[in-house]
C-alpha cells in the first residue's frame, strides 16, 4: 500500500511555495466564524474568561486535528473517498466501505459551500454597496435590519450570489498554483492588513477602552462550563476541521514542508483574525455605548452598518470592512468547494474545468432555493456532519492506518524529532473531542 501511495506522487497539480500553502490554508479557516461569532462570544462569556479556554482548546486542536488532516491528504495523495478508502485497504478491508464512509465530509463540504455561497452573495452586496452609498443609506437600525431581511428572504439576492459564484469558478479553473495559491497570496495580506487598520482606528475613538479591558478581564464566567463548550467549538469549527478542506489543500503539498510547523502558523493566524475582529467590535461597541449583540448575519449586515454610519469616517469604515470581509469569505468558500471537484476529478475522472462547472452548477441551483433557509442548513451541517467527517477522518489516519505510519508521515520534512506526546495527543484526546463536539452540538444545537 505505501508503494501504491507513493507511486501516485507527482501527478497533482500542487501549490508551489511553503508560505502559498499555508496563507490558502489560513483563507480556509479564516471566514465569517471569526468575524461575527467570535467578538459576541468573547462578549457573551466574559472576555478573558473566554478567551483563555478558546486558546487552550486551539492548541490541542491544532497540534492533533489539523496536523492529522495535513498530513493524511498529503500521505495519500487524494481527496476524502479515495483517502479513506486507503486507509481501509491497509489493513486488508474492503476499500469499498472506506470510500462510502469519504463520501460523508466530501456531501458535508459540498452543503457548507453552498449554504455558504448564500452568504458570499449578501457579502458581495455590500461590499459593492459600500462604494455605492447603498450599504449605509437606511437611517436608524430599524431599516437596517428591514433591508437586510429582505435579502435574506427567498430568492432576495440571485444576482449577487451567482456573481460571487461565476468569481469562485474562474479561481478555481485556474487550478491550484494558479489559482487558489495566487488568490489567497493577495487576499489573506490584504485582510489583515485591513483589520489592523481598522483595529488602529478603533484604538483612538472615545470610550474603546473599556472594551479592551472587558476583553482581557477574566470573570465568574471562567467557571461557567458552558464558556468552555462554546470555546471549545469555536476552536474546533474555526479551524475548519471535517474531513475535508484541510485535507484536501495537504494532498496537494510537498513531501519535504513540515506538517506540523504549517499548522502551528494556520492556527496562529487563524486565531489572530479572530482577535484582529474582536479589537475592532468590541471596542466600537464600547465607543457608541452599545452593547454586543448575539452573534451572526445580525451582527455583520445590521448592527454594524449602522454603528459605522454614525461614526467619523463612516462610509471609509464600511468600505474597508466589506472588503476584508469579502476576502476572508471568499477564501474559505473556494476551499469548501475544493473537496467535491477533486473527488469528482478523481472517482469520475473529470477534467477540471468539467468539475467545475458541474460542482458549481450545483451549488447555483440548490443555493437559490434555499436563500431563506440558510442559517437552518449551515446548522444542520455543522452539527451533524462536520465534527463526524473529523472524527472519521482522524480514526482513519491515526487508529486504521496506525501510530507508526502516522508518526512517520508527520516526521517528513521535520528535522526535529516528534515527542512521545503525539499518539495520546491525537489518538485519545483529539479523536475523543470530536466525539465531544458531536455530543455536544446536538444537545446545544450548535456550538460552532
Amino acid at each position: 500500500m505505501t508503494k501504491d501511495i507513493a507511486a501516485q506522487k507527482g501527478k497533482r497539480d500542487s501549490f508551489v511555495s511553503r508560505w502559498g500553502y499555508i496563507l490558502a490554508c489560513i483563507g480556509s479557516a479564516v471566514g465569517m466564524g471569526n468575524i461575527w461569532m467570535f467578538p459576541s462570544r468573547v462578549s457573551k462569556y466574559g472576555g478573558g474568561s473566554f478567551l483563555l479556554p478558546y486558546f487552550l482548546f486551539v492548541i490541542i486542536i491544532g497540534f492533533s486535528g489539523v496536523i492529522g488532516e495535513m498530513a493524511f491528504g498529503r500521505a495519500t495523495r487524494s481527496g476524502p473517498m479515495d483517502a479513506f478508502q486507503k486507509a481501509v485497504e491497509s489493513r486488508g478491508w474492503n476499500g469499498r466501505i472506506g470510500k462510502i464512509l469519504g463520501a460523508v465530509p466530501v456531501l458535508g463540504s459540498l452543503a457548507l459551500a453552498i449554504g455558504y455561497s448564500v452568504v458570499m452573495g449578501w457579502i458581495l452586496k455590500y461590499a459593492v454597496g459600500s462604494f455605492t452609498g447603498s450599504t449605509l443609506a437606511p437611517k436608524n437600525v430599524d431599516e437596517f435590519g428591514a433591508s437586510f431581511g429582505e435579502m435574506a428572504s427567498s430568492f432576495g439576492n440571485n444576482l449577487w450570489q451567482i456573481i460571487g459564484l461565476l468569481l469562485v469558478a474562474v479561481i478555481m479553473i485556474a487550478g491550484i498554483s494558479t489559482g487558489i495559491e495566487k488568490v489567497n497570496k493577495v487576499m489573506m495580506p490584504l485582510f489583515f492588513a485591513m483589520f489592523v487598520g481598522l483595529a488602529v482606528y478603533m484604538l483612538f475613538q472615545p470610550g474603546a477602552i473599556d472594551g479592551y479591558r472587558y476583553m482581557f478581564s477574566i470573570d465568574e464566567n471562567i467557571k461557567n462550563p458552558v464558556t468552555w463548550v462554546y470555546a471549545l467549538g469555536q476552536a474546533f469549527f474555526s479551524l475548519s476541521l471535517a474531513g475535508n478542506g484541510t485535507l484536501i489543500y495537504g494532498s496537494y503539498l510537498r513531501d519535504d514542508e513540515n506538517v506540523i510547523g504549517s499548522a502551528w502558523k494556520v492556527a496562529l493566524f487563524d486565531t489572530l483574525a479572530a482577535m484582529l475582529a474582536a479589537l475592532v467590535i468590541i471596542p466600537a461597541m464600547a465607543s457608541a455605548g452599545t452593547s454586543l449583540f448575539d452573534g451572526g448575519p445580525g451582527l455583520m449586515f445590521i448592527h454594524l452598518p449602522n454603528l459605522f454610519k454614525g461614526m467619523p469616517g463612516g462610509t471609509i469604515l464600511v468600505i474597508i470592512f466589506f472588503i476584508a470581509v469579502f476576502f476572508a469569505g471568499i477564501t474559505s468558500l473556494i476551499n469548501l468547494f475544493e473537496a467535491p471537484i477533486a473527488t469528482l476529478q478523481e472517482v469520475l475522472h473529470f477534467t477540471r474545468a468539467k468539475a467545475v462547472a458541474v460542482i458549481l452548477g450545483i451549488g447555483t441551483l440548490v443555493g437559490l432555493f434555499i436563500q431563506a433557509i440558510v442559517g437552518e442548513w449551515m446548522d444542520a451541517v455543522s452539527i451533524y456532519i462536520c465534527p463526524l467527517g473529523a472524527g472519521m477522518a482522524g480514526i482513519m489516519f491515526y487508529w486504521v492506518f496506525g501510530p507508526k505510519f502516522a508518526r512517520k508521515e508527520l516526521q517528513k520534512g521535520r528535522k526535529r524529532k516528534i515527542g512521545k506526546w503525539l499518539e495520546p495527543m491525537t489518538m485519545v484526546v483529539f479523536c475523543g473531542l470530536t466525539a465531544v463536539v458531536f455530543v455536544l452540538g446536538i444537545v446545544f444545537q450548535g456550538i460552532g
